[in-house]
């Protein structure tokens, strides 16, 4: 278990923000080379730093929502509500990650999959079964490929760090034969 994470109810806060931020930064850098491009010759930067004004806090709010979405778990909505289920679902905020793990009692990339799973088709469910579907499908893609990128780091360098005896000195029997 990682114990150098703070607990559940303040990681939602903390992936939020991380999440906003990464956002940000790339919204900025995207968007600012987007307008630069896109502007009349002279007026260039203008262009850049109006899109990168325009866009870049909405691209990163869409990350932060996707964080929280992903590290979330507290319903805001009663389970006997008369609001069908998918509206339901688009006012429920979730903790997936947090619920996974105490669903499980452990701690591993499966968590993070299926995580990604419900966040994925959660963002996607006012779009209908089928948009939900493939939206789930393709988060549970992409985060199992983070899942093995940070397995395959973890296990090289977990190659250097292995400790290697030094050769034994030949001992004086062997050199004497």
């Amino acid at each position: 278990m990682d114990h150098s994470r703070d607990p559940c109810p303040y990681v939602a806060l903390s992936d939020f923000g991380g999440a906003f931020c990464m956002g940000a930064i790339g919204g900025a850098v995207w968007h600012g080379i987007k307008g630069f491009r896109n502007s009349p010759y002279g007026e260039r930067r203008i262009g850049a730093l109006t899109a990168i004004k325009a866009r870049a806090p909405v691209l990163g709010g869409n990350f932060g929502v996707w964080g929280g979405l992903f590290s979330t778990v507290r319903s805001i909505w009663p389970s006997d509500s008369p609001i069908p289920f998918t509206q339901w679902l688009s006012l429920t905020d979730y903790q997936y990650d947090c619920a996974i793990k105490g669903i499980r009692k452990t701690e591993d990339p499966w968590n993070a999959i299926g995580a990604g799973f419900l966040t994925g088709g959660s963002l996607a469910v006012r779009g209908g079964v089928k948009a939900a579907r493939n939206s789930a499908i393709m988060c549970a893609v992409f985060l199992a490929v983070i899942e093995g990128v940070g397995i395959g780091f973890q296990r090289m360098m977990a190659d250097n760090t292995k400790l290697e005896l030094p050769p034994l000195p030949p001992s004086e029997q062997k050199a004497l034969a």
